[in-house]
């Protein structure tokens, strides 16, 4: 029966521990917030942004994960901007919740050419906690615990986040490092990693189109890399937007997910949708699962909505996004 109880214990942990002070990124970053990945892009766009993200995972499992998420970034002066992330995630028997507060600083690095570089910094505190209640062992008698286990345990944990994004005209490339602390265990000892540390790049470019550049392609790519167990993964994104002459748009887009061991072996594959008009943003995207936990569920759902507000304060254009907001 202890076995049982504790093999619960080690699903539940090990399938968590990497979403654990890192929020789990799917597309939430397509959706016109690379905030999402990088405190670095922090002030960068309209002034105040704002964006929330609820996020299902592997629909038709049983307490399959899912999440929910707030992000809100403006400027502060002309060259610098600050964010805060609220986040709420279950996974299991396990929950975590956290904030992040960042700071972003954006340079010239000339004028002319249209070259920019930022640094950015994010302090993070996370709560998690296993919560032992809807444990099961199994046998003939309901609810039924090992003894040994007589109540929840939770953590909290501080961390930070730091990044530099260079751009050139439409062209960016962030490099971030995220968890760059290792993480308390004390009650988790033996159980999971101390190391949480990941290791994410992210790049692109935005190609204008005909019709007085109403039209715009981005094709990027998203790189993660997790330093506990030496897992990483790719994503190949590729966006197509239309503008009208009120500055609304509407776009579509397709994400493309693998391991980096396993190229011709897509993790997730799908599509993504959405529309801004004035302040209002919409999106949505579905992604398909490829491997074998694929034939249990029907994929993962991502839906967001947003609001720009107060476009056009700063008079410095390195807080203006490759992306038109």
């Amino acid at each position: 029966m202890k076995k049982i109880i504790i093999s619960f214990l080690l699903l539940a942990v090990t399938s968590s521990y990497s979403q654990e002070l890192n929020l789990p990124v799917f597309t939430q970053y397509l959706a016109d917030n690379p905030f999402v990945i990088s405190p670095t892009y922090a002030g960068i766009g309209d002034n105040l942004r704002i964006r929330a993200n609820g996020l299902t995972q592997w629909v038709g499992i049983k307490d399959a994960p899912n999440n929910q998420s707030l992000y809100a970034d403006f400027r502060i002066l002309d060259r610098s901007g600050m964010g805060i992330s609220l986040y709420n995630d279950s996974n299991g028997f396990t929950k975590q919740t956290g904030v992040k507060v960042s700071f972003a600083h954006h340079l010239i690095l000339d004028y002319y050419s249209k070259q920019y570089l930022s640094f950015g910094i994010s302090y993070n505190i996370n709560s998690f906690k296993i919560n032992i209640n809807e444990f099961n062992s199994g046998t003939a008698i309901p609810g039924s615990l090992d003894p040994g286990i007589t109540d929840n345990r939770s953590v909290s944990n501080s961390n930070f986040d730091v990044g530099a994004l260079y751009r050139n005209k439409d062209f960016y490339l962030s490099f971030n490092i995220g968890n760059v602390l290792e993480k308390k265990i004390d009650k988790f000892d033996g159980i999971e990693p101390s190391l949480l540390r990941n290791y994410q790049v992210y790049t692109g470019y935005v190609f204008k189109g005909a019709e007085n550049n109403r039209i715009e392609f981005e094709p990027s790519i998203y790189y993660q890399f997790f330093a506990s167990d030496k897992r990483s993964s790719t994503d190949f994104n590729f966006k197509f937007r239309q503008y009208n002459r009120y500055e609304d748009y509407y776009w579509i887009g397709v994400s493309y997910r693998f391991l980096n061991d396993q190229v011709l072996e897509p993790l997730m594959i799908g599509p993504m949708a959405g529309f801004k008009k004035s302040n209002f943003y919409f999106g949505y995207s579905y992604q398909a699962s490829l491997n074998a936990i694929g034939a249990y569920n029907s994929g993962t759902h991502v839906i967001t909505i947003g609001l720009d507000f107060l476009r056009g304060i700063s008079n410095c254009p390195c807080t203006q996004s490759p992306v038109r907001h």
